[in-house]
C-alpha cells in the first residue's frame, strides 16, 4: 500500500497543487482510507481514478484533508492574553494593524480577532486577511452563520453587540464581516505577504511533518515586521524560537526580533 499511497500523493499534487507528503503520513493515510472505504472504494488507485473525474468527490476529499474544527474565542484565556498583554504593545502609536488569520477555517478565528481588536480601534480601521486552503469553508465563513455551540466562549457583551439570533443560529453582524477579507491560500505552496503586525495560525501546524513545520515557522517569521507577533494554538509550541528570529513573549506568543 505504501507505493500505492506514494503514487496517489504524486497524482494529487499534480492535480491540486496540494502536497500530502508534508502532512503526517499515518494520520493522513488513516483519514483517507476511512473516507474511500465509506465511498465503496478498495484502494488508493481506484479512489484516485474516481476523484479525477468526479468533481463532487474531489470537493469532499479536499474538505476531508483540511481540518476544520473551530469556535469563537477558542481557548479563551489565550485571547485574554492577546487583548490585555499583547495588543497594548502592538497598537501603541499605530493607527491600524496589519493582521493575518492563516488557515482560518469557517471564520470564527478572524471574526474573533475583529471583536478583540474593536477594544482598540473603530471597526472601520480594522482590516484582517483570512486565508484557507478549502474554498468550501471560506464560503461558509463569508456567510457568517453559526450554531450556538460555536459561541460558548464568547463574552456576553460581545455576543449581544456583534451577533444576531436567527432561530437556532447566530449571525455575525455585517460591521464585523466587513473587517475581514477571505482568500484561498495554500500555506505549503503559496508565497506569503509581508510586514504583518500580527499573524494567528492555531491548531493547524500539529498536522504537518517536522520538516514542513520548520519551513512554515521560517516563512511566518519572515512575514512579520520587526516586533510583530506570531500567535499559535494551545497544542503547539515553537521550540528554539530564536532559530527563526523569534522570542517568547508569553505562552504561545512569539515576537519577531
Amino acid at each position: 500500500m505504501t507505493n500505492e499511497y506514494e503514487e496517489f500523493v504524486r497524482k494529487i499534487k499534480l492535480k491540486t497543487g496540494i502536497d500530502l507528503s508534508l502532512y503526517k503520513e499515518a494520520q493522513m493515510k488513516r483519514r483517507l482510507v476511512s473516507l474511500y472505504e465509506k465511498k465503496g472504494f478498495t484502494s488508493f488507485h481506484t479512489y484516485y481514478q474516481a476523484l479525477a473525474y468526479q468533481e463532487d468527490l474531489l470537493a469532499e476529499f479536499l474538505d476531508r484533508i483540511t481540518i476544520n474544527v473551530s469556535e469563537f474565542y477558542r481557548n479563551r484565556k489565550r485571547w485574554e492574553v492577546l487583548e490585555e498583554t499583547i495588543l497594548p504593545q502592538l497598537t501603541k502609536g499605530n493607527e491600524t494593524l496589519k493582521v493575518w488569520s492563516a488557515a482560518c477555517s469557517t471564520g470564527e478565528e478572524p471574526y474573533t480577532l475583529a471583536m478583540v481588536l474593536s477594544s482598540y480601534y473603530p471597526l472601520s480601521h480594522i482590516k484582517i486577511l483570512a486565508t484557507d486552503l478549502d474554498e468550501t469553508v471560506i464560503e461558509k465563513a463569508k456567510i457568517g452563520l453559526y450554531a450556538e455551540k460555536s459561541l460558548q466562549e464568547v463574552p456576553v457583551h460581545i455576543k449581544n453587540k456583534y451577533f444576531t439570533s436567527q432561530g437556532l443560529f447566530y449571525k455575525v453582524n455585517d460591521e464585523i464581516k466587513k473587517t475581514v477579507t477571505f482568500k484561498k491560500h495554500n500555506l505549503l505552496a503559496d508565497p506569503f505577504s509581508q510586514q504583518f503586525d500580527l499573524i494567528v495560525c492555531r491548531n493547524v501546524l500539529i498536522y504537518f511533518t517536522e520538516e514542513a513545520k520548520h519551513q512554515l515557522y521560517q516563512k511566518f517569521s519572515d512575514s512579520l515586521r520587526k516586533g510583530g507577533v506570531f500567535f499559535v494554538g494551545s497544542t503547539e509550541q515553537v521550540f528554539q524560537p530564536q532559530k527563526y528570529g523569534l522570542e517568547v513573549v508569553d505562552t504561545f506568543f512569539y515576537r519577531k526580533l
